[in-house]
């Protein structure tokens, strides 16, 4: 059972189902990964995502990883990749993937340069962030199409567009 703890600051409002969305976007970065397993399994996971502002987020990228500038969304893994399989042969217990946080500012002004609705831009950034909670990333080109291939197919789960495609 998948369990999302979510914290929002005032400026994310309350327009929004903020943990409908979290829970419904990390559900689906999860299912589309090679760790769909996971969800199935008979133990608990639990993943909290926090939607704070820009200064929080600027001061969280300086400090881990040394850029200092707000970015969109930040992942906090809790379980080194290499301990996955372990993890999936458990039938019981639980495990904290790790934390997402997501800065107001930066996804608001994204999601309207990229003329984007702001909640499938949210849904999106708390995919990717689950899918870098799994072990995912885009250093290199092919880790890119990798993660970039299960950001798509979990979105079309949602309704949501490829991110990817080219605006035309």
């Amino acid at each position: 059972m998948l369990q999302i703890e979510l914290i929002a600051s005032p400026e994310w409002g309350n327009e929004q189902d903020w943990p409908d969305l979290a829970a419904r976007a990390a559900r689906a970065g999860i299912a589309a990964s090679s760790h769909a397993g996971f969800l199935s399994r008979n133990f608990d996971m639990e993943l909290s995502v926090k939607l704070s502002d820009n200064t929080e987020v600027q001061a969280l990228n300086k400090a881990y990883r040394g850029k200092d500038k707000p970015t969109n969304v930040l992942s906090f893994p809790q379980i080194q990749p290499d301990l996955f399989e372990a993890l999936a042969n458990t039938d019981d217990g639980e495990a904290l993937l790790g934390d997402i946080i997501l800065a107001y500012e930066t996804c608001r002004d994204e999601a309207a340069a990229k003329e984007i609705s702001f909640s499938d831009h949210i849904t999106h950034l708390i995919v990717h962030g689950s899918l870098h909670l799994l072990g995912y990333d885009h250093e290199n080109e092919i880790d890119a199409g990798l993660m970039e291939n299960c950001e798509i197919k979990a979105l079309a789960t949602l309704g949501i567009a490829n991110p990817y495609a080219e605006q035309t």
